[in-house]
């Protein structure tokens, strides 16, 4: 056996070591997700039983409670929120972010890593440091309960770290593009929409589905800014806690289905996302 042959086994044991640990990581991961979703098709007497029973019946009553059969509350009204107070802050933060971080990357300002700090530092803040003041600014205006508080409020907690991480993507955008760009007359709109952001594409989507992500989970805010009208699926879910006990059946199924759109956002863009985040990161 060649010397070459000795020193190459080493390292593919290793990488065999480190891809077996990397599956046992994974399944780590996902065995609660396994576990919600298993529950939430038992019955409520099966998802209590302690040890859980593995081999018990199968029923969708869970889900069928969830969506209103059984005479509770329509999750329809709060999954619409959700969307609109996700989507509406996310496309905002891109367009807000996108020219930030150009002027930060591209054509940088002077002491631009200071400014970066200041971004990120806006994110130390407990979030329930500004509750109050928020409340009463809403409570003054009018505009508790109100679904577009909640757009404001995301798009500004989720301002800071996309101005952060954009500015890393487009970095890597080369500059002679745009020098060429410009020497063809195009104007900085133009340059930003049909230049720069093709390129930075898996950047963008990368940071577009961190925001998505924040916005659907957040739930502070929403649960003390909103009422009815506003009521978003995290601050809906949270109704399946009551003084009767947890129906753990129907708490899973809620809590899977509220899941699914993130869920499904990551899956669709995992390769956007994969590209996004290695791009800001290699230098």
């Amino acid at each position: 056996m060649s010397a070459t042959a000795i020193r190459l086994r080493p390292r593919r044991t290793r990488g065999a070591g480190l891809g077996l640990l990397a599956w046992l990581l994974g399944l780590l991961f996902f065995l609660p997700i396994a576990w919600m979703a298993l529950t939430s098709f038992h019955s409520e007497e099966d998802a209590a039983t302690n040890p859980p029973s593995f081999a018990a019946a199968l029923t969708l009553d869970g889900y069928r409670e969830f969506f209103g059969a059984g005479g509770g509350a329509s999750p329809w009204p709060s999954l619409i929120n959700s969307t609109v107070a996700s989507l509406a802050s996310t496309l905002f933060v891109l367009v807000l972010a996108l020219p930030a971080a150009y002027a930060l990357s591209i054509r940088p300002v002077k002491k631009w890593t200071d400014v970066l700090f200041f971004f990120l530092s806006t994110k130390m803040l407990p979030v329930v440091a500004g509750l109050l003041p928020i409340y009463l600014f809403a409570k003054n205006t009018g505009l508790l309960d109100n679904i577009w508080l909640l757009v404001i409020l995301y798009t500004s907690m989720n301002l800071p770290i996309a101005v952060w991480m954009m500015q890393s993507f487009l970095a890597e955008v080369p500059v002679a593009i745009i020098e060429a760009a410009q020497i063809d007359g195009a104007r900085l709109p133009t340059i930003l929409t049909r230049v720069v952001a093709p390129i930075a594409l898996p950047g963008i989507a990368a940071t577009a589905l961190i925001c998505f992500i924040f916005s659907w989970n957040e739930l502070l805010f929403a649960r003390v800014l909103t009422g009815v009208v506003a009521e978003t699926a995290p601050v809906f879910l949270t109704g399946f806690i009551t003084s009767q006990g947890l129906f753990l059946a129907k708490v899973c199924a809620a809590s899977l289905v509220i899941s699914l759109p993130v869920l499904a956002a990551g899956f669709a863009a995992q390769d956007k996302l994969v590209q996004g985040l290695s791009l800001g990161a290699v230098k």
